[in-house]
């Protein structure tokens, strides 16, 4: 049966937590509702999913020319039907995030990484959603076995990255996760060719 309890402010939150009641309890999330006091005073409800988050691979293959992503396509039940995405997975509670993005990406794909680095954050849908996602840029990619959980049927396959941007684009990418760090990575690769080029035109 769900329960209430009052909660103080804590230093993570700008908010004053006055009750909290647990409306649900499933593998991934959790669903509260809470009565809160907001920054600007104002007191109100507030039902939110909690997810510990997650990581997304921004898998690249830069030996090639042009440069691949590795993307996915699995089927979605929520959106009724196959997407393509960038591999990614959730948090366990406390669970390091660069160590979790090294293991769904050998799980869903075979794929190891010799570099990784951290590109964007952000919150997927903060108005009453906690999950939030950070994005590792995987290079120096080694082909290996995927070891796929039970529930999971995942194909995966190379796209030259002009090319998977067009899909986002037109909308045959339409997972937010992957269209985000797709036009990240296509702005931050054009501004390091024109530093380049700038550089080769003063010598």
């Amino acid at each position: 049966m769900a329960s209430s309890r009052k909660k103080s402010s804590s230093p993570s939150s700008l908010a004053r937590v006055l009750n909290s009641r647990e409306i649900f309890q499933g593998k991934v999330f959790r669903i509260v509702s809470q009565q809160v006091q907001e920054p600007d005073g104002v007191e109100v409800r507030r039902d939110i999913v909690e997810h510990p988050g997650s990581i997304v691979i921004l898998a690249l293959d830069d030996s090639a020319r042009p440069p691949r992503v590795l993307l996915e396509r699995q089927y979605r039940h929520a959106a009724a039907q196959r997407l393509w995405e960038l591999p990614a997975g959730s948090l366990e509670p406390g669970e390091n995030k660069l160590s979790a993005a090294k293991r769904e990406l050998l799980e869903e794909t075979g794929y190891t990484a010799a570099s990784w680095k951290r590109a964007l954050f952000f919150y997927v849908s903060p108005g009453f959603l906690s999950e939030s996602m950070q994005v590792f840029l995987a290079r120096g990619l080694r082909k290996g076995k995927a070891q796929p959980e039970e529930d999971e049927r995942i194909a995966v396959r190379f796209f030259p990255l002009s090319q998977a941007v067009k899909m986002a684009v037109t909308g045959k990418i339409l997972d937010a996760k992957t269209i985000a760090p797709l036009l990240w990575l296509e702005r931050k690769l054009d501004r390091r060719q024109k530093g380049e080029i700038s550089r080769r035109n003063k010598v």
